[in-house]
């Protein structure tokens, strides 16, 4: 990997590509530390400091945001209100025909969708902000803060607007920097910026881990802490490359006097097929409860309920059901984003087949046999991964967002798998000497 950067900076486009990208993470860092108008700093650093370390119902938010939501600067909201509309639209193009209909126009149907895209982006990011502001006022931000009530001195309705205004317009800023690195950049840039906001959460997180530490002042927690970090990295590693090629051939045919097919190929099924998208799924359904419980006011049994069982991370009843619902997610989204009979189709369509079995509906089932058998281990793998962080940190005083834990190291890791393929398969265009000297 650290040769494939140091060979791309030595290629003049490919260094400029390198140096616009990391000018782009520059300037998305920076706003992610200046506050909105509105918003006291000096409490908000004191609600920050006094926090705990498990930051609850905004923990997730926050790691994506690369720390920016509960200090309320302009990139507080980052780039999560973009991941969730491209998941909703993702979804609904398999429920309504006419995005269906887009999907399989090409490129100007994925050029509509990704318009689509972006105005619910700023639907969610003018809804998210509404919320994150009224939290901000209510105290309930930095909860047992004295000084919560106190970070939006003034709750006039204008400043408000001004509040929910400039986070929506700083949603929108990010949108278009994350499409600036993937046009004229390296990689993906909603992905390129996600990996920045996780990252950048890293050493803080570390620093805290080694400060509650008691063992040769912290060093040793920080030492097992780091080793079971490369141990999940390795791990994770090996299974996202890990796939089940199932062979293809295509017959041969005669069009004219020439002849087409008679090659053979793969359709290459991930054991992990789903990616990250079950974890955040279960994340953001158990966050739900806990919504409703925090702004319901009273002591009625069922808040009391929810606050001891489905809040805390480490609890039997939150685990199990976070579990459950990783893997229930798991086979769902690839339910969705994977169609075994229409890729049956298209492979008797163009003449091709899967040895020992019959195209058209024999293919589809058995497609759809060997799909529900790999993933049943990378569901459960999703699972584990994700309460690694309960069930191996909790004596380190981490929580279940703690920056190694699953959701982190996953996006992480494919976010890093991917970028170093695309350099390496842009040096390879232009490196290739080809069979003419």
């Amino acid at each position: 990997m650290l040769t494939a950067f140091a060979r791309a900076f030595k290629t003049p486009d490919l260094r400029k590509k390198l140096l616009f990208t990391l000018g782009i993470i520059v300037v998305y860092r920076l706003g992610a530390h200046i506050p909105i108008p509105g918003v006291n700093y000096q409490n908000v650093q004191i609600c920050m400091e006094q926090a705990s370390a498990n930051q609850g119902l905004f923990g997730l938010v926050n790691m994506f945001s690369g720390g920016a939501l509960l200090q309320i600067t302009i990139f507080a909201l980052g780039i999560m209100p973009y991941i969730t509309a491209s998941i909703i639209l993702q979804l609904l193009t398999v429920v309504i025909p006419r995005l269906e209909a887009l999907k399989k126009e090409g490129q100007a149907g994925t050029a509509k969708i990704t318009q689509y895209t972006r105005y619910l982006t700023v639907a969610l990011a003018i809804l998210q902000g509404t919320g994150l502001v009224a939290t901000a006022r209510s105290g309930a931000l930095f909860q047992g803060c004295p000084q919560a009530s106190q970070i939006v001195p003034d709750q006039s309705i204008f400043v408000t607007i001004t509040m929910v205004i400039t986070m929506t317009a700083g949603t929108a800023t990010v949108m278009w920097l994350g499409e600036l690195i993937t046009d004229r950049g390296i990689g993906n840039g909603m992905s390129i910026l996600m990996f920045i906001s996780i990252a950048a959460t890293f050493p803080s997180s570390l620093w805290a881990i080694k400060k509650q530490g008691d063992l040769a002042g912290g060093w040793i927690e920080f030492g097992v802490v780091i080793l079971v970090g490369l141990v999940m990295v390795a791990l994770v590693v090996f299974v996202e490359q890990a796939q089940r090629r199932i062979p293809v051939q295509y017959a041969k045919r005669m069009i004219g006097r020439r002849s087409y097919g008679g090659t053979s190929t793969y359709i290459p099924l991930k054991v992990n097929q789903a990616g990250v998208i079950p974890v955040i799924f279960a994340s953001s359904l158990l966050y739900i409860p806990a919504l409703v419980a925090q702004f319901a006011g009273g002591t009625s049994g069922w808040k009391t309920w929810i606050d001891q069982h489905l809040v805390k991370g480490d609890h039997p009843y939150y685990i199990v059901t976070y579990f459950l619902l990783i893997v229930f997610f798991a086979f769902f989204y690839v339910a969705i984003s994977f169609n075994p009979e229409e890729v049956a189709d298209n492979m008797k369509k163009y003449g091709g087949f899967i040895p020992g079995i019959r195209a058209g509906r024999p293919t589809a089932e058995y497609l759809s046999y060997v799909l529900n058998r790999i993933t049943w281990p990378g569901s459960l793998y999703l699972g584990l991964i994700a309460l690694v962080p309960t069930m191996a940190l909790a004596g380190f005083g981490a929580n279940q967002n703690f920056p190694l834990g699953g959701t982190s190291i996953l996006i992480i890791v494919g976010v890093g798998l991917e970028t170093v393929k695309q350099i390496e398969s842009q040096l390879q265009q232009r490196n290739y000497e080809g069979f003419l000297r």
